[in-house]
């Protein structure tokens, strides 16, 4: 990432040292490496979520294809591209088919009200 070699580290330390005193310089540092570790930790999750558009912009692309295609005599990989969509489907479709917890079955949406205000 940096070229920093051994001598420029030293040099950094030693100008550190002066400045911050010997107190302060180890604070210092653990906040400039907490600094860098958010930095890594950040880069490491666009670099991922980058990775999964470029994923789904691939699925569509072959979805695209396949429907082109008429979904006939498709390549294995094309084939396999649309089962992945379509299980991805499924699964993000899933909660949403399952009854609502609320409602139970015993109560009839048309009992009367006990309710007397």
């Amino acid at each position: 990432m940096f070229d920093i070699g051994f001598w420029e580290l030293v040099l950094i330390a030693i100008i550190g040292l002066v400045v911050l005193g010997p107190e302060r310089l180890p604070v210092a540092i653990r906040n400039v490496s907490r600094w860098m570790g958010a930095a890594k930790r950040m880069a490491g999750s666009v670099r991922d979520e980058l990775e999964q558009e470029l994923k789904l912009k691939e699925l569509q692309d072959n979805l695209h294809k396949a429907e082109q295609a008429g979904m006939k005599d498709l390549s294995p990989e094309l084939q396999e591209s649309v089962d992945t969509l379509r299980q991805r489907a499924a699964d993000v479709q899933r909660p949403y088919a399952a009854s609502p917890a609320s409602h139970h079955p015993d109560e009839g949406d048309d009992a009367p009200s006990t309710d007397k205000r």
